[in-house]
């Protein structure tokens, strides 16, 4: 009898410690009815968002707190969630704000400085930006003009193209602390695409790197390569977005591939588990466009993973989930970013 009640405590113990570490980061890019459905959500959308985080009593907080805590180690409040933006866009000042202040909730603009500075229309100038600071939003850095930083300029050598983005990186992070007064130092990598090199420029760089494809976060994840659920156009359908806000990140101890920007066709993914709160039985993957990946149980921890087809040129994904055992009803969650590059004939 001791001993069963003994093992019910720990059990919930761990459940607790498991779920209080994980948080949910959302994207979203325009707050409109009027611009790209893909990267849109409506206003009376964005409000049945965070009605649903209100009534459900999710802590929402800013985006700084969430990862200093993570990288910390510190217990997070059940149900954490971070809001952010991709651009800056205009109607982020226009739409999204009077919203967001509304329920209160905190919110984190990554910025793109060089545009702002070359004054083009459709992004929120500094003056609109400082104001939406003092009421609480975060600005943070998005590089200099949005270009696809892991690729390099014809004949551009590694070096150069380092010096190249080290200076960007550092010149937007300099604008953002001259204007607005922040030095958050988190990069969101533009169109959510980074390798391995760019991986590790960021880290060197002391920054926390912020992609856009799926998945929790927690204590474990890879800092420099940060995931978040985007919002957005087919993915603002609040039906599925519930199941993403209650989800949790794996516990990884080793993520193995060749690269996330690759010509391997079709890329193959390693991952090594503490699988303690879910069975490999119901581990699924599934390839963008594609369908169910193919997965071969190394050992009782450790899955390779593949796609069943060679992939389309440019983004693709593997999007893994298994139920959680201590918490029906919520899924653990891991994405893996692909963009597939033609080998140079």
């Amino acid at each position: 009898m001791y001993k069963k009640l003994f093992h019910l405590v720990l059990f919930i113990l761990f459940s607790i410690s498991v779920r209080a570490q994980a948080a949910v980061i959302l994207q979203y890019h325009h707050v409109s009815e009027t611009l790209p459905a893909v990267t849109s959500v409506s206003a009376n959308t964005f409000t049945k968002h965070l009605s649903y985080l209100k009534e459900h009593n999710f802590n929402v907080i800013p985006l700084n707190e969430l990862i200093s805590a993570l990288q910390k180690g510190e217990t997070l409040p059940d149900k954490t969630v971070a809001i952010t933006f991709d651009d800056g866009y205009n109607n982020n000042y226009e739409q999204a704000a009077p919203i967001l202040e509304k329920f209160g909730y905190p919110y984190t603009i990554f910025v793109n400085p060089k545009l702002i500075d070359e004054g083009m229309s459709y992004v929120m100038g500094w003056d609109k930006l400082k104001e939406l600071s003092k009421k609480g939003a975060l600005i943070a850095n998005h590089s200099g003009q949005h270009d696809y930083l892991h690729l390099k300029l014809e004949n551009e050598t590694d070096a150069q193209w380092q010096s190249r983005i080290k200076q960007d990186i550092l010149s937007s992070q300099k604008r953002i602390k001259e204007e607005i007064g922040h030095d958050y130092k988190y990069l969101a990598y533009p169109y959510g695409e980074f390798n391995n090199e760019l991986q590790a420029l960021v880290t060197e760089l002391g920054f926390v790197g912020i992609g856009q494809h799926s998945g929790a976060v927690n204590k474990d994840s890879n800092f420099s390569r940060l995931p978040r659920f985007p919002a957005s156009g087919f993915y603002s359908k609040l039906e599925t977005l519930i199941t993403k806000l209650n989800s949790r990140a794996f516990n990884i101890t080793n993520l193995t591939y060749q690269d996330s920007v690759t010509q391997q066709n079709p890329p193959t993914l390693t991952i090594e588990f503490n699988m303690s709160d879910f069975h490999k039985s119901q581990f699924a993957c599934y390839v963008s466009s594609v369908g169910q990946a193919e997965l071969k149980w190394i050992n009782k921890n450790t899955v390779e993973i593949t796609s069943p087809k060679v992939l389309n040129k440019g983004r693709s994904r593997f999007n893994c989930t298994a139920p959680s055992i201590s918490s029906p009803g919520d899924y653990f969650w891991f994405s893996q970013p692909w963009v597939i590059q033609v080998p140079k004939a």
